[in-house]
């Protein structure tokens, strides 16, 4: 397993549309187990694989508190089917717009139909925590960050900065 590199904002890579997974091989099982040790380094609980360059419909999340007791999850092809009409707030961050945070509302409860590694395709009902990742990861694979769900002025102030930043560090 590896550690990869993060793609961090404003990388134009963030806004790419993932292709879907067309098969489980072995090239997809190592970016899976790259993606989780690269998400447990960072550490998050979230990643999607274009985070780490790899426009693929790839997500690994694991919400586990217990640092003993790790249990991710790869989706392969993760699309919502269902989502409650009930709303929740979540304070979120990304691994890709690190130090940042900011209140997004999503739906509190869906449903995602995926693929496993085993290649059989599957839903899973989630809510909390979960719900949440899984709907800011899945928004990663269609290009869309989290602060695409803030207003227009905490956006335009996050990427002024993030764009600062990466000019200094390309200096």
């Amino acid at each position: 397993m590896t550690v990869r590199p993060l793609v961090i904002l404003p990388d134009a890579q963030l806004r790419l549309i993932s292709e879907p997974v067309e098969a489980v091989t072995d090239e997809i099982r190592t970016l899976a187990r790259d993606m989780i040790e690269t998400m447990y380094d960072a550490p998050g609980v979230g990643l999607a694989a274009i985070q780490i360059g790899v426009p693929k419909r790839v997500v690994t999340i694991d919400t586990s508190k217990d640092e003993t007791a790790k249990n991710p999850t790869v989706y392969l092809n993760p699309e919502i089917v269902w989502a409650s009409e009930e709303k929740r707030v979540y304070d979120e961050g990304c691994l890709s717009i690190p130090e940042f945070y900011g209140e997004v509302e999503r739906p509190d409860r869906v449903r995602v139909r995926y693929m496993t590694l085993d290649g059989e395709t599957v839903e899973r009902e989630a809510d909390g925590l979960l719900a949440t990742c899984l709907q800011h990861e899945i928004d990663h694979l269609n290009g869309v960050l989290f602060i695409d769900h803030l207003s227009k002025l905490k956006r335009d102030r996050v990427m002024k900065k993030f764009s600062k930043a990466a000019k200094r560090d390309a200096a």
